[in-house]
């Protein structure tokens, strides 16, 4: 009996650290980090050569309108502050894992309180840039509403490791922590863009600057998520429509500012900015709102990349999205489509604070798709805007094969993608006319 228990107990131990010992083989040697790929990610989503710096800068844009408190008896006035994170190629060494501090929720509902979370990437803070490099194309980041410039790490990380200085945006009165009226979206977005590319472009030159000769602001690429493709399309010469002022409604003051930025109007045809090259829109939201019509879409005559879920049920799809791209006739342009994803093509994945018991399921489905891994869509769109700002801002001439993924009919798979991992994918592309 004696000897039965000790067998017993022996096979136990064994059983114990043979699980152990899986555990352990499977067991990662490093986290998952937002970005990395995953075994079915495509060629160009991996990093750049590049190690990864990262810094915060404060930017104040002075004597903007105020459009929250217009017509309120007060200065219709203010310096709009503006909150940006720079990452760029510093000099040669690993990439040191770094936290990022958010919150989920949105300011000012009792029903979605903000909640401070973090999360890991791979870059190292003030890490000296990679001044031997020379200069390196700018790359401007727009989120959505709400959101943050914290909200698509996967890609701006990935991007600096290719040789970009990117810039990714807080907009005031847009993000989880500050979210006020939408007409400060309306209004702000694309004003916002044209002054950080102002600013980045300034400290390029200032000697005491840590960008001083180190980014080229000439060649500047704007990506922009939901509003913030709403302000990418925008900027990229598609005026708004006489429809849109509607959006403020009685406010005329609004009206009044958004019809500088409409087609036909003087002051927005001057600022049509050469130094943006490029466009990559996610999702961009305002179509279905008659933000802009033809002669508006036709405006816009650079290179446009377009990212969308076949099942969008905030910018629309057949009616949003993919219009915006039949109805940009003056650009080369392409349109990605995520077969029955919905809006969520383009942040980071749902932090594991969302995944908590109890939770509001907003905060999972601010981040998520019900039917895609969000990390094979980050993936994926690393692919592409490696590619098409590659091809665009860099002449990397062989980087057009990855975008052209429909010049071989007879191809099984598409340039740069692992066997039998393009389904659920779509790619169209259109010529200028």
């Amino acid at each position: 009996m004696i000897k039965k228990h000790l067998l017993e107990s022996a096979l136990t131990v064994i059983l114990f650290l043979s699980s152990f010992t899986y555990i352990l083989a499977q067991s990662p040697a490093k986290p998952f980090v937002y970005g990395d790929p995953l075994p079915d990610a495509p060629e160009l989503a991996a990093r750049g050569v590049y190690a990864v710096g990262v810094q915060t800068l404060d930017l104040i844009n002075k004597n903007q309108l105020d459009i929250l408190n217009y017509g309120k008896g007060i200065d219709s006035l203010y310096n709009r502050p503006l909150k940006v994170e720079v990452w760029y190629p510093a000099e040669a060494g690993s990439d040191k894992l770094i936290s990022y501090d958010e919150v989920m929720g949105q300011n000012g509902s009792p029903n979605r309180p903000l909640v401070p979370f973090t999360f890991l990437g791979r870059a190292t803070r003030d890490a000296k840039p990679a001044y031997s490099k020379g200069s390196f194309p700018l790359v401007i980041v727009s989120h959505g509403y709400t959101g943050s410039r914290y909200l698509m790490t996967y890609l701006t990380e990935n991007l600096a490791s290719k040789g970009y200085v990117v810039v990714a945006i807080d907009h005031t009165e847009a993000t989880f922590k500050d979210a006020a009226g939408f007409q400060s979206t309306l209004l702000n977005r694309s004003l916002d863009d044209l002054f950080v590319l102002n600013e980045m472009a300034r400290l390029g030159e200032q000697k005491d600057s840590f960008l001083n000769n180190l980014v080229d602001a000439d060649n500047t690429a704007l990506i922009g998520y939901s509003m913030g493709g709403y302000g990418a399309v925008n900027v990229a010469g598609a005026g708004y429509s006489p429809q849109a002022a509607q959006l403020f409604g009685s406010m005329a003051g609004g009206s009044t500012a958004l019809k500088k930025r409409s087609m036909g109007n003087t002051e927005y045809e001057a600022s049509i900015d050469p130094r943006i090259k490029v466009i990559v829109a996610f999702a961009p939201w305002g179509m279905q709102r008659g933000v802009w019509n033809a002669e508006g879409l036709a405006g816009i005559k650079i290179p446009s990349l377009f990212v969308a879920g076949s099942k969008d049920d905030i910018s629309g799809y057949e009616t949003g999205t993919k219009a915006i791209y039949e109805g940009a006739v003056n650009s080369e342009r392409y349109l990605l489509t995520y077969i029955d994803a919905r809006h969520n093509t383009a942040p980071n994945p749902p932090p594991a604070e969302a995944l908590e018991s109890g939770r509001p399921i907003d905060e999972y489905l601010r981040y998520a798709d019900s039917v895609w891994d969000m990390r094979r869509i980050n993936n994926i769109n690393q692919h592409f805007v490696t590619a098409f700002l590659g091809f665009y801002l860099k002449d990397m001439k062989d980087y057009k094969a990855y975008l052209d993924v429909n010049a071989n009919p007879e191809a099984k798979e598409w340039p740069g993608f692992k066997p039998r991992t393009t389904i659920g994918l779509e790619m169209d592309h259109k010529m200028a006319n």
